[in-house]
């Protein structure tokens, strides 16, 4: 049953850093990636006073807004589910590094709740105390409901996120900390809510949905990603496969399927081990342009810059483009 009735959805809204802006400059840049994974080996080498991002840190900083998906359990306590195979907690050390280079995250994932709502309610507190704000998640469904709401420059921007990846016992309820699941009538709600109770310009959701390793995206992805631009969003950005998937222009918007890992280690194919930056340019009408910047997954789990030619996009192209200097959203 849908409960939308639940959702008196609060407003999280990031101050602006745009003091210094002029007018006359309306559009914002936002940097999505894919999977951050902090367990394991990326985990150990912030132990050791490492930093993960640090090979890619300016294709970070160069924007005006940094969104990924955090892909654990970031607690020291709870106990791993029943009947799991993986189980992913990095201790909350890493948020010290992940607060360097990111503005919101994801916690819509099925790694977030590993290790049961308690230790899930308590990442939520350290990323509270770490000034890191999140979406797709909460201590009730009404939080995990809730979207993230940035402004920059007098635009506002609404991050909403979404897992359709078993298990669904990890879903927040009235009483229970967890993720936001993707019920297509709640989100056609939580899209309209976004535009109109709290006033967003673009609304962006960013899924956790697809089947691992398969590079193109399934009949359920591109019927949602259509759904929810029939509704009202501006874009649609996806992970969880583990390789990064096709994109596709529906309607005028851009649907980016899914960006692959970015911080994840124990993977040996080639294919799991390269994932996607990407740089999405937008003003109070949605996309205007965006550019893909492969990068280059180490043994340890580290992104580094890729070889490969970025891709661009601009409002009015027919299709894509390798980026040189006239191309957009450099």
């Amino acid at each position: 049953m849908i409960r939308s009735i639940l959702l008196a959805l609060a407003v999280l809204v990031l101050p602006s850093m745009a003091s210094a802006d002029t007018a006359a400059d309306t559009r914002v840049s936002i940097v999505f990636v894919g999977d951050i994974m902090l367990a394991d080996t990326p985990g150990k080498v912030i132990r050791h006073g490492g930093d993960p991002f640090g090979p890619v840190a300016s294709l970070l900083t160069a924007a005006d807004i940094r969104i990924g998906n955090l892909e654990c359990t970031v607690a020291q306590g709870g106990r791993p589910v029943d009947g799991k195979v993986v189980t992913l907690r990095a201790h909350p050390r890493v948020l010290k590094v992940v607060g360097r280079h990111f503005d919101g995250v994801s916690v819509a994932n099925n790694h977030s709740g590993d290790f049961g709502p308690a230790a899930f309610a308590e990442m939520i507190g350290h990323l509270e105390r770490s000034g890191i704000s999140f979406f797709g998640g909460g201590r009730n469904l009404a939080d995990a409901h809730r979207p993230l709401i940035v402004e920059r420059r007098g635009i506002r921007i609404a991050f909403i996120g979404y897992n359709e990846f078993m298990p669904r016992r990890f879903e927040a309820d009235e009483d229970k900390a967890g993720i936001a699941w993707s019920e297509d009538a709640q989100v056609r709600f939580d899209i309209a809510d976004a535009r109109q109770r709290h006033h967003a310009d673009v609304v962006i959701p960013v899924m956790h949905w697809g089947w691992e390793n398969e590079p193109v995206a399934n009949d359920r992805q591109r019927t949602l990603a259509h759904l929810m631009i029939d509704a009202g969003a501006d874009a649609v950005v996806g992970g969880h496969p583990h390789v990064v998937q096709d994109t596709e222009i529906y309607r005028g918007k851009p649907v980016f399927y899914s960006l692959g890992n970015f911080v994840f280690d124990g993977f040996d194919r080639p294919e799991n081990n390269t994932g996607w930056i990407l740089r999405l340019e937008v003003d109070r009408h949605g996309p205007q342009a965006w550019r893909i910047d492969p990068v280059r997954i180490d043994a340890k789990g580290i992104p580094h810059p890729g070889t490969d030619t970025a891709t661009c996009w601009r409002a009015g192209m027919a299709g894509t483009a390798p980026c040189d200097a006239r191309s957009p959203a450099q």
